[in-house]
């Protein structure tokens, strides 16, 4: 097996892995902000380190895998400016903040449950480190590079980057960020444009606060990684990563504060996925063209011709490398589709051929089928390239199908070589790729009648038949479709 590269976004090339410890993985990926519903953005960043932890895993690696929840400090700018997003919807909804950090957490977890995702190691949140960020912020302020005014502690990036290079993440100079900076209202006290806060204080209205010695406040968004990094993980760990949208700020602001605090860089390798595009134009909510997860998965979106499973995203997901762009579209699932379940049932007819000890019959198919396998493994060291592991399994296929049906005898490879193909695709396709079978949603007959039962059941309830209403929920959940009713009267429908 050759020695496992991947890309760092500082160095801008491929390294060979190297643990700090070895037989050891320190991994953080950033988290999700628990305001809103997880979307597909989030929903690539965590099933491509999902892969990623399964492979370290799958090499025989002990991992430490960190994955973070925000539930304070998430401003609705990156430079501080606007209102605490929990708080804000908090006050919209009439509810505890902690009530709206429940709800997204769990519907978060569901999301990432379908997905087939392995549960983090630890999942911190940020509520629950505060006394860490505060010794932190104290830290950075013993060391000289911050500053407090009227209770705020700011990071004084100029003074960090005449020691340190603040742009190194993103290979940019301080003159040219501070020339695209624009300047913000109501920020006058800060001594720089770049300057970010640690600690913010809070106004007496504001719903989440705590005490601190520059008195009562929250933090800013960026200490919680460092800090929730620095506490399980320590000064230095292996990787650290997030989408590529975290890498210019976020992530920035991370290897300044935890160089500042610990005077050593936090990750040795830092990775970033790529962004999502539909139909060739970037995914966002504000163009109207993001999909969330549950609409994916029953297909209630005027831009999805039909409903999409799971482990059919999941397979779409993992046929693009995941530093490239990937394109959301009908073709493209549906393709994926098709091939997912060409591959599944080629997977299953594997399993089923007997064992045997003979010698290969064919020396020259054998030896190809050889190739094909040890070079999955090479795909995999070469920065996670599923694309090219999935490649390898297809041009496998065709032989697989010839065997179940006669046109390759079972002796013209190796009993070694069966036993390998089988051990191959069970471990890539389970275990390191993550997928599994499930319902398929073939042809959208099964989502047409489900939203049968959905008129049914409104029908059920403008009628005060609750005992109808309830029974066709009941009914579904005991199958493992989940119906549940959203607050402004629509349906989702989940499959577990």
């Amino acid at each position: 097996m050759s020695s496992l590269s991947i890309y760092n976004s500082i160095s801008r090339k491929k390294e060979l892995f190297e643990p700090l410890t070895p037989g050891y993985v320190g991994m953080y990926v950033c988290g999700p902000t628990v305001y809103s519903d997880v979307h597909l953005g989030n929903c690539r960043t965590f099933i491509s380190f999902d892969m990623m932890y399964r492979y370290f895993l799958h090499l025989g690696y002990k991992v430490r895998y960190v994955r973070n929840i925000t539930d304070a400090g998430h401003l609705e700018g990156d430079r501080d400016e606007g209102d605490d997003k929990f708080s804000k919807k908090a006050r919209l909804e009439q509810l505890e903040p902690m009530e709206i950090v429940q709800r997204y957490t769990l519907g978060f977890h569901k999301v990432l449950e379908l997905f087939n995702t392995l549960p983090p190691s630890i999942e911190p949140t940020a509520t629950g480190h505060i006394a860490e960020q505060i010794e932190m912020v104290k830290k950075i302020l013993h060391n000289g590079y911050a500053y407090e005014i009227n209770g705020t502690v700011y990071f004084d990036v100029e003074k960090y980057n005449r020691e340190k290079p603040y742009g190194i993440l993103t290979n940019r100079k301080l003159e040219e960020l501070l020339e695209n900076t624009r300047d913000l209202g109501g920020q006058e006290e800060k001594k720089g444009r770049l300057d970010f806060a640690l600690w913010i204080k809070a106004k007496p209205e504001h719903l989440m606060q705590w005490p601190s010695p520059w008195g009562m406040g929250f933090p800013g968004w960026h200490i919680e990684c460092s800090a929730m990094s620095k506490k399980y993980l320590g000064n230095e760990f292996d990787i650290h990563g997030g989408g590529m949208d975290l890498a210019a700020t976020h992530h920035t602001n991370e290897i300044a504060q935890s160089q500042a605090c610990n005077h050593v860089n936090p990750a040795r390798y830092w990775i970033h996925t790529n962004m999502l595009t539909v139909n060739g134009a970037r995914m966002s909510k504000s163009a109207g063209n993001g999909f969330l997860p549950g609409e994916l998965f029953t297909g209630n979106h005027p831009l999805l011709e039909k409903a999409y499973s799971p482990m059919t995203v999941r397979f779409f997901m993992m046929q693009t490398h995941y530093r490239s762009t990937l394109d959301f579209s009908n073709e493209a699932l549906q393709a994926a589709e098709k091939g997912f379940r060409r591959l599944w049932e080629a997977y299953e007819n594997l399993q089923k051929f007997a064992a045997h000890e003979a010698t290969a019959a064919d020396t020259a198919l054998d030896s190809n089928l050889q190739q094909l396998l040890t070079g999955m493994d090479d795909h995999m060291n070469d920065d996670f390239n599923t694309a090219k592991v999935l490649a390898n399994m297809f041009e496998i296929v065709p032989t697989i199908n010839s065997m179940r049906d006669g046109g390759i005898p079972a002796n013209a490879i190796s009993g070694a070589t069966l036993q390998q193909l089988k051990d191959y695709f069970k471990n890539y396709l389970e275990q390191v790729l993550g997928l599994r079978a499930e319902v398929q949603q073939d042809d959208g007959r099964l989502n047409s009648v489900l939203q049968l039962l959905v008129e049914i059941r409104k029908e059920a309830r403008a009628k005060k038949d609750y005992a109808t209403s309830d029974t066709i929920r009941n009914r579904l959940t005991s199958m493992g479709i989940m119906m549940k009713d959203e607050k402004d009267g629509s349906v989702t429908i989940s499959f577990a």
